[in-house]
């Protein structure tokens, strides 16, 4: 029998960074539409659905060839609605309406529409080749080392290191070279891919053993803001010029 791998689009309407941001024109397309296209030429997506309380969002995403086999309830598409939310949400409605229950689930985030069909494939084999990871994400190394980050003190007139010397095991650390300090990495945010019983037995999306792979921090720009969404234009329109 062969693995059923659901690859599920969240796109709620109440964005607050960029309003709308999700059918937002990004180099000629709707922003999610960039998400779907490279989903459908995934070579190991078997299905593709967008879950949205929007029915604006819901319009386009099925121009675009997006399955919507529901719409999400409202008091889950709220600012601080989790990824379990909309998860255990679809999987159950899904179980409980169709009788269909994937092996691997994969979050594809519409805010990172720089990812391609390739960064899916690699994050869905990755797992599938680690049967003792709960699920995978990609990654890429942090921009800013977190030995140099900063907190301001309770009484709020001085700065203070965020991470003491007993973590860190430098006096000073934000005054040498993160050379000097170990590779530090951060989820790019672009997708998380995990086994159906991480997400139902484990209530988790991370699970206990966490596989990776790695992403270039170009293709991995996640839209939260104006800027971001001009930096993620820009290098659209790059790679657009490419092809």
């Amino acid at each position: 029998m062969s693995m059923k791998v659901l690859g599920i689009i969240p796109a709620r309407g109440g964005s607050k960074g960029v309003p709308r941001k999700n059918i937002r024109n990004l180099c000629g397309n709707p922003l999610i539409a960039w998400t779907i296209e490279e989903a459908k030429k995934s070579k190991l997506l078997t299905r593709i659905i967008v879950t949205t309380e929007d029915s604006e969002i819901a319009k386009v995403a099925r121009a675009y060839g997006a399955e919507i086999p529901f719409m999400r309830p409202k008091e889950l598409a709220a600012d601080l609605s989790t990824d379990m939310d909309f998860l255990t949400h679809a999987l159950d409605w899904l179980r409980d309406k169709e009788g269909y229950e994937p092996d691997i689930v994969v979050t594809l985030r519409v805010t990172a529409p720089l990812k391609t069909a390739a960064h899916i494939d690699e994050g869905i084999q990755k797992l599938i080749d680690n049967p003792d990871a709960d699920a995978a994400r990609p990654i890429h190394e942090s921009p800013k080392h977190p030995y140099k980050m900063w907190k301001i003190s309770e009484d709020e007139t001085h700065l203070e290191e965020f991470l003491s010397k007993s973590f860190t095991g430098f006096d000073e650390p934000h005054n040498l070279p993160r050379q000097l300090f170990p590779k530090v990495y951060v989820h790019t945010g672009a997708m998380d891919i995990m086994r159906r019983r991480t997400i139902q037995e484990l209530k988790s999306t991370s699970g206990n053993k966490l596989a990776y792979f790695f992403m270039d921090p170009k293709d991995s720009v996640n839209i939260d803001s104006e800027m971001d969404f001009q930096m993620a234009e820009f290098l659209m329109s790059k790679r657009l010029e490419n092809k």
